[in-house]
C-alpha cells in the first residue's frame, strides 16, 4: 500500500521524526514541563526559607531595639521621683514656689530626655505638676485614678504599661514609680513615652512590624490602618466601647485569613484598601511586657523571585536549544557567509582605492589654498603697514588744521587791536593805545594756553579742574569776538543772574568753547535780517547752563547727530574745517558736562553747554591761581 506524501502518511512522518532537531524539540518540551512543575515548587520553598531567615534576623533586631528603647527610660522614673523638688510638691501641693519649681524641673527634664510627658499625681490621682503645664493640653488638675498604672504605683510597685490617652488619643508607654517622703508614699510619678517614636524605624521597608498584646490586639505598627485591630477575633468586653486600656476605642477584627505551608510556616492573607497581600509571619515574645512582636514579610517578592528563577531556567534551556539549532544551521550557511565576506572585502578595497584618489585631489587643493592664504596674509600685512602710515599722516593733518583754526581768531583780533593802536598813537591817545596793547598781550597768553592744550590733544587731558566764574568767561569770550561783532553789525543780548555762578572746568578751555560756539552763531545770522544772538546763563544749584541762541536758519534735518563729528561743516569751501564743535564737545566732556545742539521753537539754533556747578573759591589768591590755568 502506497500513501502519497501530500496526504500525511505514516511513512512521511517517520522520515521527518528521524531528523535530529525534531528529537531535540521533544527533549526540550519535556524539560520545560519538568522545570515548570517541580522546579517552581522547589524555588518557592527556597525563597520563602530565605525570607524567613531574613525575618528571623529582622525580628531579633526589632526586639533588641524595642527593649533598648524601653530600657532607656526604665530607671528614670525612680530617679526623677527621688528629686527634692518633686518630693516638695507632693508634700506641700498648695505652695506656689514648690509648684513652679516642680513644673520647671519636669519641663526641662522632659526636653532633655526627649520623652512625651512627665507628671506627678497625688494619692487621689490628681495631677499636681506636669512637664506640659504651659501647653494648651496641660495635665495639671486632671485625675488619672482609674488608670491601672496609677493604681499599681500608688500601691508601691513600679509599673510599665501601654495605653491610649483619653485626652489626646496618643498611644503611649507609661513608666511609673512611687514618690516616697520619709518612707511614706505621697504620690506617683508617671513617665510617658510616645509609641510613635518606637515605630520610626519600621516604615519604608518591604516588611511590616506589629506588636500585639496577649489577646492579639495590634497596638504598635508601621501601618496606621492596622492599629487597634485584632489578628485573632475580638471577643468579650474588648469588643465594646468601654475598654479602659485603649481609652474606650472600639476594636475591630483585621480582615485576615491564615494558612500553613508544608514546611510549617504561617502565612497571613490580609485584605484592605482594595488590595490583598500575603505575608510570611515570624514572631517573638517579650516576656517582660507580655507582648508579641511579629515581622510580616510580603511573600510577593519571594514568589516573584521563584517565578523569575523558573523563567530564567526556561530561558537557559531555550537558549541552549537555540544554540544547538543554530549550530546545526550554521554549517549549511557557512559557505554562503564566506562568499558574502569575499564580495564585501572586494567592494571595500575598491571603495578605499576610490577614496584614496579623492583624498589626493583634496590634498592638492588644500595645498593651493594654503599658498593662496599665505600670499593674502602677506598682502594684508603690507596693507596694515600702509594704513598705519596713512593714520600717522592723517593725525598730523588734523593737528595742523586744529592749530590753524584755533589760532586764526585770536590772531585776527590781535591784528585788529594792533591797527587800532597804530591809529590811536597817531592821534595821541596813548592810554587807549596802552589798553589795546594789554588786550593783545591777553590774546597772546590765550594762544599760549591753546598751544599747550593742543600739544596734549593726543593724550587724555589731566589738567586740574577748578571753580570758573562763568560771567567772567562769557565776558572774555565776547571781548575776543568783539571785532567780528562790530564788523558784522550783530546785536548780542546777554542774560546773567544776579548771583555769580561758578562751574567746574578750566577758564581758558571754557572760553575756547564759547568762542567756537559764538563764531558759529555769528556765521549763522550774518546773512539774515534778524542779526541777533542771545546768551543766557542760569543755574539750579547742581548744574550751570550756558545757552547760546542764534536767529538764523537753524540746523538742517538729519544733521543733529553729525554736527559734532570732526571735519564736518555746513559752510562753503574754504570757510571752515569742521573742527570747532568737535573740539568744543570733547572739552565739555572733559569737564564732566554736556554740549547739545537743537533748533529753537521760535526759530534758529540753540547750543547748550551744561556744566557741573562749583562753589566760589575761598581766597582771592586761590582764585587767581586757578584763573592762571
Amino acid at each position: 500500500m502506497t500513501i502519497s506524501r501530500r496526504s500525511g502518511t505514516p511513512a512521511y512522518l517517520l522520515r521527518h521524526l528521524q531528523r535530529p532537531w525534531l528529537w531535540l524539540g521533544v527533549a526540550v518540551l519535556a524539560l520545560v514541563i519538568a522545570i515548570g512543575s517541580i522546579g517552581g515548587d522547589y524555588a518557592t520553598r527556597a525563597y520563602l526559607e530565605t525570607a524567613a531567615e531574613r525575618g528571623r534576623n529582622t525580628v531579633t533586631l526589632a526586639v533588641a531595639a524595642l527593649r533598648a528603647q524601653m530600657a532607656r527610660y526604665l530607671e528614670l522614673p525612680e530617679l526623677i521621683a527621688g528629686q527634692q523638688s518633686i518630693k516638695a510638691v507632693v508634700a506641700n501641693p498648695e505652695s506656689p514656689a514648690a509648684l513652679v519649681a516642680a513644673n520647671i524641673y519636669l519641663m526641662e527634664t522632659n526636653a532633655l530626655l526627649e520623652a512625651t510627658q512627665i507628671y506627678v499625681l497625688m494619692p487621689d490621682g490628681t495631677t499636681v505638676a506636669a512637664s506640659n503645664f504651659l501647653g494648651p493640653t496641660s495635665f495639671a488638675g486632671e485625675r488619672f485614678d482609674d488608670r491601672p498604672y496609677f493604681q499599681d504605683v500608688i500601691s508601691g510597685r513600679e509599673e510599665r504599661f501601654f495605653a491610649l490617652s483619653s485626652d489626646t488619643s496618643d498611644r503611649g508607654y507609661y513608666f511609673g514609680a512611687p514618690i516616697r517622703v520619709n518612707g511614706t508614699i505621697e504620690g506617683a510619678l508617671v513617665f510617658k513615652v510616645d509609641a510613635g517614636t518606637l515605630e520610626d524605624g519600621w516604615r519604608g521597608a518591604d516588611y511590616e512590624i506589629i506588636v500585639a498584646d496577649p489577646e492579639g490586639t495590634i497596638f504598635m505598627s508601621g501601618r496606621p490602618e492596622w492599629l487597634f485591630t485584632g489578628i485573632r477575633p475580638i471577643r468579650g468586653e474588648r469588643a465594646g466601647d468601654d475598654n479602659t486600656v485603649y481609652a474606650n476605642t472600639r476594636l475591630r477584627d483585621l480582615p485576615v485569613s491564615r494558612a500553613v505551608t508544608e514546611d510549617g510556616r504561617e502565612l497571613l492573607t490580609i485584605s484592605g484598601n482594595d488590595e490583598t497581600a500575603e505575608y510570611l509571619v515570624v514572631s517573638q515574645t517579650l516576656p517582660e511586657a507580655d507582648w508579641t512582636l511579629s515581622v510580616l514579610l510580603d511573600t510577593a517578592p519571594a514568589r516573584a523571585q521563584a517565578l523569575n528563577t523558573v523563567i530564567a531556567a526556561l530561558l537557559v534551556v531555550g537558549i541552549l536549544a537555540l544554540g544547538v539549532a543554530v549550530y546545526l544551521q550554521r554549517r549549511a550557511s557557512l559557505r554562503e557567509r564566506m562568499e558574502l565576506q569575499r564580495e564585501a572585502r572586494e567592494l571595500l578595497e575598491h571603495r578605499v582605492a576610490e577614496r584614496t584618489v579623492e583624498l589626493a585631489a583634496v590634498n592638492r587643493r588644500l595645498e593651493g589654498e594654503v599658498a593662496e592664504r599665505r600670499a593674502t596674509e602677506d598682502r594684508l600685512r603690507e596693507t596694515q603697514a600702509d594704513l598705519i602710515q596713512a593714520g600717522k599722516l592723517a593725525a598730523l593733518g588734523q593737528m595742523s588744521a586744529a592749530l590753524s583754526h584755533e589760532f586764526n581768531q585770536p590772531l585776527a583780533a590781535a591784528r585788529n587791536y594792533a591797527d587800532n593802536t597804530h591809529v590811536l598813537i597817531e592821534r595821541g591817545r596813548i592810554a587807549d593805545a596802552a589798553e589795546n596793547v594789554s588786550r593783545i598781550a591777553g590774546l597772546i597768553d590765550r594762544m599760549s594756553a591753546i598751544s599747550r592744550h593742543l600739544r596734549n590733544f593726543a593724550r587724555k587731558p589731566n589738567q586740574k579742574l577748578s571753580a570758573v566764574p562763568v560771567a567772567q568767561v562769557v565776558a572774555d569770550a565776547l571781548d575776543i569776538m568783539g571785532w567780528r561783532v562790530k564788523q558784522t553789525g550783530i546785536a548780542i543780548e546777554t542774560s546773567l543772574p544776579e548771583t555769580p555762578l561758578y562751574a567746574r572746568g578750566g577758564p581758558v578751555r571754557l572760553q575756547q568753547v564759547l568762542v567756537n560756539v559764538l563764531s558759529n552763531a555769528i556765521d549763522a545770522v550774518s546773512e539774515t535780517d534778524n542779526k541777533r544772538v542771545d546768551i543766557e546763563v542760569r543755574g539750579d544749584g547742581t548744574t550751570v547752563t550756558i545757552a547760546i541762541r542764534d536767529h538764523g536758519p537753524g540746523i538742517a534735518e538729519g544733521l543733529n547727530e553729525r554736527i559734532f563729528d570732526p571735519f564736518f561743516s555746513t559752510k562753503g569751501v574754504g570757510k571752515g574745517l569742521g573742527l570747532g564743535l568737535s573740539i568744543s564737545y570733547n572739552i565739555v566732556k572733559d569737564f564732566g558736562g554736556e554740549l547739545r545742539a537743537a533748533n529753537h521753537a521760535g526759530g534758529g539754533a540753540v547750543f547748550t553747554v551744561e556744566l557741573v556747578a562749583a562753589e566760589a573759591p575761598a581766597r582771592t589768591e586761590d582764585a587767581l591761581a586757578e584763573a592762571a590755568q
